[in-house]
């Protein structure tokens, strides 16, 4: 009986080892689980404390890389395709200083790559009256370039340059761009090689280059567009060039910066323009010869048309095709709003198989086209809607 007892305290002694045992377990188990959690997700995170003077400083830091949501995810698409193809154009022209000295001066911008061959599109005005042209390539790769092709009229120029490694750009279509469109403008503003910027499609609209000439359906967007962005690509969501950025609004102060409004060139008049320099060497853009006027039912009916629809004409250029065709401008004075526009002008509504709704319509025309061919136009004289032969002219030589 005396000798039970001492084996009733080990069994307790026992027991005890156990209860701690298990205790450990638990614990281990406890802090191992929420170490998991803790790195796995984003949920609680790691608080780091900076020794210093005063009270300590507290820092919360995340245990999990950030994730991207879709709308960055495509961002981030869209620049790793397209910056490849980007390139920042430097040229190099002689000034005079205050003193009437020679001194070299340089201007940059962008350009983008168009096949494997080293043939690169940017805007006239960057290498205008440039006497050295330099192109860095997205691998830092530097290059001389030579002109191919200038056309100040659209305010495009055709470079070339012998690379290694370049990737050209993939080139959409802008025929059927619409407002609202989600857009990015990738190139170089103020030397900053390598920026990319969105916004929207603003506004479809007419504007005139920095020479002076009009320049039809240029897309205008609010993705911000500073100097050095000129000639670089605008591009849709899925890193598609549909268009070269090539302009902005200033404001009233005149001072080159984003002001909200920049314009770009649309690609299918950039292909025009290269099919052009490609098969004659320079540029022979037709045209009708015409100055006109884009009608809405409103206007047709304070005009009294025949036609709710359509491109009046104001006047036809001399020697021009529509001159030659027998096709009439306006001969009575009229303003709307503040512009003098012109009466009793033809009412063209179609060209082709294909209805004249707009300006944009005949850009389109045009850019299907090539100098010297012929096309049928439909239009209304007065009441009655007649057609005739157009030959088309070259746009350089009506403008003259």
């Amino acid at each position: 009986m005396i000798a039970g007892k001492p084996g009733a305290g080990g069994i307790r002694a026992r027991e005890c080892v156990v209860m701690i045992f298990r205790r450990i377990v638990l614990i281990l188990v406890i802090v191992g689980g929420f170490w998991y959690l803790t790195s796995r997700y984003n949920g609680p995170r790691r608080e780091v404390i900076l020794p210093g003077k005063g009270s300590p400083l507290t820092l919360t830091e995340a245990h999990a890389a950030p994730e991207y949501d879709a709308e960055e995810t495509n961002n981030i698409q869209v620049y790793k395709k397209a910056m490849p193809s980007v390139v920042n154009i430097t040229s190099s022209t002689v000034g005079l200083n205050f003193f009437y000295g020679l001194v070299p001066q340089q201007g940059q911008g962008s350009g983008f790559i168009l096949d494997k061959q080293g043939h690169i599109l940017t805007n006239y005005h960057v290498i205008a009256d440039a006497q050295k042209i330099e192109v860095t390539t997205y691998d830092k790769h530097r290059s001389k370039a030579r002109v191919i092709g200038r056309d100040p009229s659209h305010d495009l120029a055709l470079l070339q340059i012998d690379a290694p490694n370049l990737v050209p750009a993939v080139l959409a279509d802008s025929k059927n761009l619409v407002v609202g469109q989600k857009v990015y403008a990738i190139g170089n503003p103020f030397g900053l090689q390598g920026t990319m910027t969105t916004g929207i499609i603003s506004a479809i609209r007419s504007i005139h280059s920095p020479q002076g000439n009009p320049i039809e359906n240029a897309i205008q967007t609010d993705a911000a567009i500073n100097p050095g962005n000129s000639g670089g690509p605008l591009l849709n969501s899925r890193g598609e060039v549909i268009g070269i950025n090539s302009l902005i609004a200033t404001g009233n102060e005149g001072v080159e910066q984003n002001a909200g409004i920049g314009f770009a060139i649309p690609i299918d008049t950039a292909k025009a323009v290269l099919g052009d320099f490609q098969k004659y060497g320079r540029v022979r853009r037709p045209s009708l010869g015409i100055v006109s006027l884009p009608i809405d039912p409103g206007l047709a009916e304070q005009m009294g048309l025949a036609a709710d629809y359509g491109v009046l004409i104001q006047r036809t250029l001399p020697n021009g095709a529509a001159e030659h065709a027998g096709l009439r401008g306006g001969n009575e004075v009229a303003y709307l709003g503040n512009m003098q526009i012109y009466l009793g002008g033809d009412l063209i509504v179609g060209i082709d198989d294909q209805e004249v709704t707009s300006t944009q319509d005949i850009s389109d025309i045009m850019n299907r086209h090539q100098t010297g061919d012929t096309v049928t136009v439909t239009f209304f004289r007065g009441r009655r809607k007649m057609s005739a032969r157009v030959t088309l002219g070259e746009a350089r030589d009506q403008a003259a």
